[in-house]
């Protein structure tokens, strides 16, 4: 779906936009212009002003409300002069903003806004590079609710043609009011998928500190940067050189162990998933209560194979007596009908 890197642009072109601005400003002025003009030389009062001045603009000929003054007459041919020119301009602007379909990008765009806002517990992917066009494609699979932050114009442009009901803000994810507008006060993640660490750093400050309670998961170039973004926030940190070198001495020493992890993350191939279930998304009746007591692999069919504590150490095939505490959770595995079984479970108990 994302074979490359997707180029950005702008919906709105600012340039129409402002010559339709020009336009009804210029319109404006020259009505203004009539209106004081025929009032002040032909002592009209103000609906006569302006009846006078509509009808010499739109040069349709009909009776004048006064005879007019030789000053009048000259007046009356100089605004005729000059309003040719400024309708002309203005109707040249309305049709070009018509043709190219600004009115209806305009319309799209306010409409893609809406839905932004109305998400809760979404992610945004900053950046559709390289790795942010990747996370966005494994999002689509697992129908994850997210936003695009991008800056630049032609991809965003390629991204709405390509991608059915994508949703995305244009702009710098490094300012806040861009953030604010990808709905980050309701996002329950962030990914910040730049290839600069610096902006990456900026947008973790921005996002812990705008939702504190954020998971914030962003990329790194330099090992030197990672704890800067400890520092700024970031929950998880990625160095995709380092898992890549990672994956391919495993390959080397152990390749059968990677060809099974392999088969099991390739959403191609295998319909076995992971899944964590932590404390505080458990219901009620089901807190305080062991593996044991939980019935997950009798009942479900999926596997408890970590339990991770409150420190963030995990322990690997728990006993069936371990129980999940506040700030803890279990990792579970199983393929896409468990997993599904599971949260039913869950919400049966």
């Amino acid at each position: 779906m994302f074979s490359k890197k997707i180029p950005f642009n702008r919906y709105i072109q600012t340039t129409s936009y402002l010559n339709l601005k020009v336009a009804l400003f210029l319109l404006c002025l020259a009505i203004s212009i009539g209106v004081v003009g025929f009032m002040i030389i032909e002592g009209y009062t103000l609906n006569e002003a302006f009846y006078m001045t509509i009808i010499t603009i739109s040069t349709v000929g009909f009776q004048e409300a006064q005879p007019l003054s030789p000053l009048g007459r000259w007046f009356v041919s100089f605004l005729i002069l000059i309003n040719i020119c400024v309708f002309a301009y203005a109707i040249s602007a309305f049709t070009t903003y018509i043709i190219e379909g600004e009115i209806f990008k305009s319309m799209h765009m306010n409409e893609i806004q809406n839905k932004i806002e109305k998400l809760q517990g979404h992610t945004i992917v900053c950046g559709f590079g390289r790795y942010g066009s990747n996370t966005a494609e494994h999002f689509i699979k697992q129908n994850t609710n997210f936003v695009i932050i991008e800056s630049k114009h032609n991809i965003i442009e390629d991204i709405d043609k390509q991608i059915k009901d994508i949703l995305f803000v244009e702009g710098d994810a490094t300012d806040d009011d861009v953030l604010l507008k990808a709905g980050i006060k309701k996002a329950k993640a962030i990914v910040c998928a730049l290839d600069d660490d610096g902006s990456n750093i900026l947008i973790a400050l921005s996002a812990r500190q705008l939702n504190p309670s954020i998971n914030i998961i962003s990329r790194v170039t330099f090992p030197k940067n990672v704890k800067k973004l400890k520092r700024a926030g970031a929950d998880h940190i990625i160095m995709p050189e380092q898992i890549g070198g990672f994956y391919m001495a495993a390959l080397v020493n152990k390749p059968g162990a990677v060809d099974f992890f392999s088969f099991l993350t390739s959403e191609y191939e295998s319909d076995i998933d992971f899944d964590a279930i932590h404390y505080e998304d458990l219901p009620p009746s089901c807190q305080g209560k062991s593996i044991r007591d939980l019935a997950i692999k009798s009942k479900t069919g999926a596997n408890v194979i970590a339990f991770r504590d409150e420190k963030g150490h995990y322990t690997l095939n728990p006993k069936p007596d371990t129980i999940l505490t506040p700030r803890t959770r279990f990792i579970i595995i199983g393929s896409d009908e468990q997993l599904i079984q599971l949260r039913e479970h869950f919400k049966n108990f």
